[in-house]
């Protein structure tokens, strides 16, 4: 078994899911089987895992067999709003029994309260830049997006769980770039950011080892990515640290624990249903699994 250091979610071996555990360090956490890497997956290794056991009350499902990704070009951009994407046809509910709650997908009881407005049916995913089973996740985010029908929609949630790996940075970076409206166009070159070219990265050079808190990437250094997408960066700097800023963060951190979110990626369908891609067994079997809850949910099953 590889051991993490304290908090960290990248090795140079394995790719462990991000896990929201601060009470006991980052405990090691066994990798799953191997998987070839995604297009986005630069720094990253190449499979992902389930994540260890997180103070959060709900017990992660089992995991499956992790699937070979498919091919894919880079993801679009994640934004709190709904993402416009080509709809699938809706297809009708049915209940085959390949699917089970509590092994591959897990009840959100009570349920909870959509991230958007709006009757659509909501397929969330929970992530941060900073974590690398994020970074190997993204291009299948668009994938997902454009699968879904009409009466469904794809939003995204911002988790700040990981302070050693930066993450409530990069979920003020998020909120602001959102308020400004570039968080869409700088998407993709936010995760390069962290796992391409090292702007924004919180390993020290080699990458086996997290850099201290005061060295870490700051707001002003998001900005400059930003920038590059049309940003002032003096405005993104003090949108950042807004009342409002500050409480879209908070609301945030309310609704993952509501959630019961133990890792990133997760994915929540409507405030009812949570799923990782351990637990649905796969990258192409996570859209599926996504779809069939969209389903079931049209239905009122």
């Amino acid at each position: 078994m590889l051991k993490r250091l304290p908090f960290l979610c990248a090795a140079l071996l394995a790719l462990a899911a991000c896990s929201n555990n601060s009470s006991d360090n980052g405990s090691s956490a066994a990798p799953q089987p191997a998987a070839a890497p995604a297009a986005s997956a630069a720094a990253a290794p190449a499979a992902p895992a389930a994540a260890s056991t997180a103070p959060v009350a709900a017990a992660p499902a089992p995991a499956g067999t992790v699937a070979t990704p498919p091919t894919a070009t880079p993801a679009a951009t994640p934004a709190a709003a709904p993402t416009e994407a080509p709809h699938a046809p809706a297809t009708a509910f049915v209940d085959n029994g390949k699917w089970v709650a509590g092994k591959h997908y897990d009840l959100i009881e009570p349920a909870q309260r959509k991230l958007t407005s709006g009757s659509k049916i909501e397929v969330v995913e929970v992530f941060s830049y900073g974590c690398p089973a994020c970074n190997q996740f993204h291009p299948m985010a668009d994938q997902l997006a454009k699968s879904l029908p009409a009466d469904a929609v794809m939003a995204y949630l911002p988790v700040s769980f990981n302070p050693a790996e930066n993450f409530p940075m990069f979920q003020r970076a998020y909120y602001a770039a959102e308020a400004l409206g570039v968080a869409d166009k700088a998407n993709d070159a936010m995760y390069d950011a962290v796992w391409k070219t090292s702007e924004l990265t919180s390993l020290k050079p080699g990458g086996t080892s997290l850099k201290p808190a005061s060295a870490l990437p700051t707001i002003d250094d998001a900005a400059k990515v930003y920038a590059k997408f049309g940003a002032d960066p003096k405005e993104f700097a003090a949108v950042a640290e807004s009342f409002a800023i500050n409480t879209k963060m908070k609301r945030a951190d309310e609704l993952v624990k509501a959630y019961g979110i133990q890792q990133t990626p997760t994915l929540v369908v409507n405030g009812k249903y949570r799923f990782t891609v351990s637990s649905a067994g796969g990258y192409t079997q996570s859209i599926e699994l996504a779809n069939w809850l969209v389903a079931k949910e049209a239905a009122g099953k």
